[in-house]
Order: structure tokens, then C-alpha cells, then sequence
């Protein structure tokens, strides 16, 4: 009896933290990143599969780090930042996770375009409408209800599992190709190294790390409920890239068997699956499309109003009125407005920003880590609850591994 009463407890403290980790997880398969998963399956086949195990290692260690310092400091990592390293390293960083940021809004609302394309409706009636549903949900929800719509939306992505099942993929050969790394020929091909980065930045986006410990604060996390909260991170870091194995399968399976390597939008890879595989596998993947972009459309402008309002010592926080943080807000109504007016203009190179986006996460990304890594190995700042050795080693490898890769796409560029 004692047992059962010690899980039961354990299960219901779960529920109650449970949200963060699996949110900003979820979040990660938004329009930027089915596009590079999408082109990872139509370009490589499963050459890119190998990713997937390291990729949600390093995933789940460094949300895990957010998740934690969240729980025991009660401060976003931007506060963190500021207080520790002060204002001008701080408002330098809140400059290039802004611009970096926008690129991803830019995308998001790219995908809302293009996945309801698919359907019919036209993007000048879409992009506005959805752009309004996005503000409403956030200005005019409080965080229980805001939470509830997320999540629920974060459930929607097993559209893609599948999808990729009704792809009939080689199961066999993409199992071998997930355990065993390409040969080393692969890591001297450009193309294949910007996919690379282009794959670890969009499953470890610099904009987790902001949204993730804020909306531990934020919710109320402390170091009671810090387990139940790493359970969380960990069972949303596995389902996201579980989806992202299934999108570049499905990919592999149709797309690269039959040639089409050429995709330009998420969208593009939704409608050359209809011939191959089948309506259902079309229809299943263009809704998985439409809700990753609105849903993510909602999360990264906030991810960014909580960044620079924390960094800069604004009020933040979706529990507070318009009138209690007035920044934060304004912050997250420009980035959707103009985010969404981008879209709607003639002539722009919205392929290129998609990319671009995903790729710049992954150039960035390390500049992130270091900052977290030094604020968690802060015995003053943690006390026992400092990283571990194991901990330390993923994290360090999964930066200096990205400056590598980084450097080496850009020696490709000056090779030719």
C-alpha cells in the first residue's frame, strides 16, 4: 500500500509540472525544422538518420540544464545572464537571439502559407486570420489556459508517425542507418555538412533554452518539483525526435527512392508524398504541417518577448496583464505582425530565410551553451545541484562538435 501511495503521489506531482519540457520540446518540429528533416530523408536518404540518438542525447542534457536552473535559481536564463556577465553582454546577445528569432517567425508563419495552400485557401486570407488566433490565444489566455492549448496542440504531431508508417519505409536499413554513422567521404560534402548543422541546430534551437527555464519560473517549479519537471523534459525531448526519425523516414522511403530531391517547402514534401503514398499520408502530413507553424507560431515570439524583457529587467510573463508588461506584450504583437506581413510580400527569397533560420540556430547555438554552462557549474549560484561530470561532457562536446562542423561547412564554402 505504501507502494502504491508513493506512485501515486509521484504521478500526480508530474501532472502538475508536466507542460514545459514537453511544450518547448514539441516545438522544435515547427515549419523550419519538417523542412530540413523532410530534405534530410529527400536528399540523403538515411544518411542523416545516424543524428537522431546523439542529437536527443545532447537534447535532453541540455533542456535537462534549463530545466534545473529554472527550478532552483527561480530566474530566467536571460536574468541569469545579465546578472552574472552584466547589461552590454547581455543586450549583444538579446540583438542576435531578436534577428535570429525573427528568421524562425518568419518560417513559422512560411508554413501556416503554404500547408493551407495545400487545401485551397489562399495565404492573404490564412496568414491574417491565423496571425490574430495566435495573439488572442497569448494576450488574451493566462498561463493554465495558454499551457492546456499548447499542449493539446503538442499531441497533434503523431500525424507524422503516422504518415511515416503509411509510407511503407524500409524499416530494416533505416534501423541499421540510425545505430550505424556514415563514412567519413560524407563529412567532406558541403551539402551535407549544412544539413548536418542545419539538423542539430533545428532540434536544439538557442530559443529553448530562453523558453524553456521562463516557463519553469513561470509555472512555479522549485526544487521539490524539479524531478517530476526533468521526467518532463526527458519524455518530451524523446517523442519530438521520435517524430523527426518518422519525417525523414517517411522522406526516405518515397521522396529520395523515386528522385524528388528538390524541396523547397515542408509543404512541397506534404504534396509529392500524395502520389507515393497514398491521401492519407498527404492529408496527414499537411495538418501536422499546419499545426507545428501555428503552434510554433505562438511560442516563438513569445520565447522572444520573455528573453529580451528578462535580459533588459522588463516585466515578463503570460499570467500578467497588458497593463502589467506592457514591453513583453508589444514585443510579442510586432513579431507576429511582422512576421506574418513578410510573408504576404511579393518577391522575397522565403525559401532562403527558411533555411537560413534553421542553419544560423545551429551557428548560434553554441554561444548559448557556453553561457548556461558556466552559470550551472556556479557553485554559489547552484549549490549541490550542480552539473555532473557526465553532464558537463555531453554539453561541452555538443558545442565544441557544432564550432567544428560550423567551421568545417565554412572551409567547404572557401574550398568551392
Amino acid at each position: 500500500m505504501r507502494f502504491l501511495k508513493s506512485w501515486k503521489i509521484r504521478i500526480l506531482l508530474f501532472f502538475a509540472v508536466v507542460g514545459p519540457g514537453f511544450i518547448t520540446a514539441n516545438v522544435d518540429n515547427d515549419a523550419g525544422g519538417i523542412l530540413v528533416y523532410s530534405q534530410a530523408g529527400a536528399q540523403f536518404g538515411h544518411l542523416l538518420l545516424w543524428t537522431m540518438i546523439p542529437v536527443t542525447l545532447s537534447l535532453i542534457v541540455v533542456q535537462e540544464m534549463c530545466a534545473r536552473m529554472g527550478a532552483v535559481t527561480g530566474k530566467g536564463l536571460s536574468d541569469l545572464i545579465r546578472e552574472e556577465f552584466g547589461l552590454r553582454i547581455t543586450f549583444l546577445m538579446m540583438i542576435g537571439i531578436l534577428l535570429t528569432n525573427f528568421g524562425n517567425v518568419v518560417t513559422e508563419f512560411i508554413g501556416i502559407a503554404t500547408s493551407l495552400e495545400l487545401f485551397g485557401f489562399s495565404r492573404y486570407a490564412t496568414v491574417p486570420v491565423c496571425a490574430v488566433i495566435v495573439w488572442l490565444i497569448v494576450v488574451k489566455g493566462r498561463y493554465k489556459s495558454v499551457e492546456k492549448v499548447f499542449l493539446a496542440a503538442s499531441f497533434f504531431y503523431v500525424t507524422y508517425i503516422l504518415a511515416g508508417v503509411l509510407a511503407k519505409p524500409a524499416w530494416i536499413q533505416a534501423s541499421i542507418a540510425t545505430i550505424k554513422p556514415p563514412p567519413l567521404s560524407s563529412f567532406r560534402d558541403q551539402a551535407y555538412l549544412f544539413m548536418v548543422i542545419g539538423v542539430v541546430g533545428t532540434t536544439i534551437a538557442p530559443w529553448m533554452q530562453f523558453y524553456l527555464q521562463s516557463s519553469i519560473v513561470e509555472k512555479g517549479v522549485t526544487k521539490r518539483g524539479y524531478k517530476a519537471s526533468r521526467l518532463d523534459v526527458v519524455t518530451g525531448c524523446i517523442f519530438t525526435d521520435v517524430v523527426a526519425w518518422f519525417i525523414i523516414v517517411a522522406c526516405a522511403a518515397t521522396l529520395y527512392v523515386h528522385g524528388f530531391r528538390d524541396i523547397k517547402y515542408a509543404a512541397d514534401a506534404a504534396q509529392a508524398l500524395k502520389p507515393l503514398a497514398g491521401q492519407y499520408a498527404y492529408i496527414l502530413f499537411a495538418v501536422g504541417l499546419f499545426n507545428a507553424s501555428l503552434f510554433a507560431a505562438s511560442i516563438l515570439p513569445l520565447s522572444t518577448a520573455y528573453t529580451v524583457c528578462e535580459g533588459l529587467g522588463f516585466e515578463s510573463g503570460v499570467g500578467m496583464k497588458f497593463n502589467e508588461a506592457p514591453v513583453f506584450y508589444w514585443l510579442y504583437t510586432l513579431l507576429i505582425a511582422a512576421g506574418a506581413a513578410l510573408v504576404l510580400l511579393p518577391g522575397l527569397p522565403l525559401v532562403r530565410i527558411v533555411l537560413w533560420s534553421q542553419v544560423v540556430n545551429g551557428i548560434v547555438l553554441p554561444f548559448v551553451l557556453i553561457f548556461m554552462l558556466l552559470l550551472i557549474n556556479k557553485k554559489e549560484l547552484m549549490g549541490e545541484y550542480v552539473n555532473t561530470r557526465f553532464f558537463n561532457f555531453v554539453a561541452w562536446t555538443t558545442t565544441v562538435l557544432m564550432v567544428g562542423l560550423t567551421a568545417a561547412w565554412f572551409w567547404t564554402l572557401r574550398a568551392g
